[in-house]
């Protein structure tokens, strides 16, 4: 994955998680690597999809086993045949709105946060960064207390995507929710990750743990989206800016996409534009 196909860590570390799954499930039956066959693939992504995941997660486990079993089957691990064979639902392209909570709904989440306690002070400034930056949940996790430059007032964000840095604005809001969180709460740590977990051992946060930060207290408000974490609020983010007039090359930009193409969906929430591409007047064509 590294030296042939030039994957970052973080999209290393996904498809190796995602080959354990399925590993720590064909270990269950007791059987050797060399027994595996393609109805013990095909009957891990039924398992699989029958546990809530969505076709895109299912699609991304059948890509990573895929890959697995091609290199396993070059290794004399396995049959060789099984790879070519693997299929995944098929996904068509922009098929999805982006699904996330009303502005409304994301001021909410942060208003409910505006307590003396720890775990919320801490988890504002986390939401903050969710939504108003739009920043993925590994962003936050390895954002490092010598990537904001109080001085100047900037924020450098370690694109994960981009395989490099993204400066922005310290937004005072955010300025001030971080520092209260670093005056208040977080505890004395040789870690330099600026979110720590707040009962010891203290440590920084690993990749899933900022999911339930998000998830429990948008389920505990009772608001209603398809999806409840982090990445929610992201999406939440790129269609208040495209409905306060941002163009979609500023919204790409904002996210940290690579491509324009990533951003396209986006358009599918601009109601307001959509509405006055339907009144157009073609001049009387029928």
């Amino acid at each position: 994955m590294k030296n042939e196909r030039g994957f970052s860590s973080q999209t290393m570390r996904g498809q190796c998680s995602y080959v354990e799954r399925f590993l720590r499930w064909y270990g269950t039956r007791s059987c050797h690597i060399s027994a595996v066959c393609l109805k013990d693939v095909d009957a891990f992504l039924a398992h699989y999809s029958g546990k809530g995941n969505c076709r895109i997660s299912v699609k991304n486990m059948a890509t990573a086993l895929k890959a697995f079993f091609k290199y396993a089957g070059s290794r004399g691990w396995c049959s060789s045949s099984i790879a070519p064979e693997i299929r995944g639902p098929r996904i068509f392209a922009q098929e999805q709105l982006p699904s996330g909570p009303s502005w409304g709904n994301v001021r909410l989440l942060i208003e409910s946060m505006e307590t003396d306690r720890a775990s919320d002070i801490r988890d504002k400034a986390i939401v903050m960064l969710f939504a108003i930056y739009g920043l993925r949940s590994t962003e936050v996790a390895t954002l490092r207390l010598d990537d904001i430059d109080w001085e100047q007032g900037l924020i450098s964000v370690p694109r994960v995507k981009l395989r490099g840095r993204q400066t922005y604005p310290l937004i005072p809001v955010v300025g001030n929710g971080i520092i209260r969180y670093l005056q208040e709460v977080r505890p004395q740590s040789s870690y330099r990750e600026i979110f720590l977990t707040l009962l010891p051992p203290y440590r920084p946060f690993s990749l899933g743990a900022l999911y339930p930060v998000v998830s429990n207290r948008m389920v505990k408000l009772g608001i209603r989206t398809h999806h409840h974490g982090p990445h929610s609020l992201r999406h939440a983010c790129a269609a208040h800016l495209v409905a306060e007039g941002f163009s979609l090359k500023e919204v790409g930009d904002h996210l940290g996409h690579r491509s324009s193409l990533s951003t396209r969906i986006y358009a599918k929430v601009d109601l307001s534009g959509l509405r006055e591409v339907a009144k157009f007047d073609i001049g009387g064509l029928a």
